[in-house]
């Protein structure tokens, strides 16, 4: 299953073809995913204390994996997800553009980039060695 939670995805098929939204949560075992918005089931939640009130809530239902494909943040297609290793890392990689879908891989990656672009200031102690051999040339 090349879906995960938070990723931003497009229904293909059924009754809400065309809906996108986030992943709420994904049953790989089962094969499905919940996406907010869609195959909403209304549900009776019943009081259970003195003070809460009886209401009717209505709770996204789970689809199945194979009726979604996810939308790539940078091209903003629905994409079929490649797989790939960067730095040995197996991430996930938009198949239209081959842009990195794994956020948290990107950030990390980005911060690492950050950090090598900039130079370690340099200090030198060159100046106290200079000045002593100075005062050692005027005695």
């Amino acid at each position: 299953m090349n879906v995960k939670v938070n990723d931003n995805v497009i229904v293909i098929t059924g009754k809400y073809a065309g809906k996108q939204g986030n992943v709420i949560a994904t049953s790989p075992k089962n094969g499905t995913v919940v996406v907010e918005g869609v195959n909403i089931h209304k549900k009776s939640k019943k009081a259970r204390k003195a003070n809460e009130v009886s209401q009717i809530v209505e709770v996204p239902g789970p689809i199945d994996a194979s009726n979604v494909m996810v939308v790539c943040g940078s091209c903003g297609k629905p994409i079929r997800v490649k797989h790939s290793v960067i730095e040995g890392k197996k991430v996930r990689v938009c198949g239209k553009c081959g842009a990195v879908l794994d956020k948290g891989y990107v950030s990390k990656a980005a911060a690492k980039a950050a950090k090598k672009e900039e130079p370690k200031k340099r200090v030198r102690k060159r100046a106290k060695k200079e000045e002593s051999a100075e005062s050692g040339e005027t005695e």
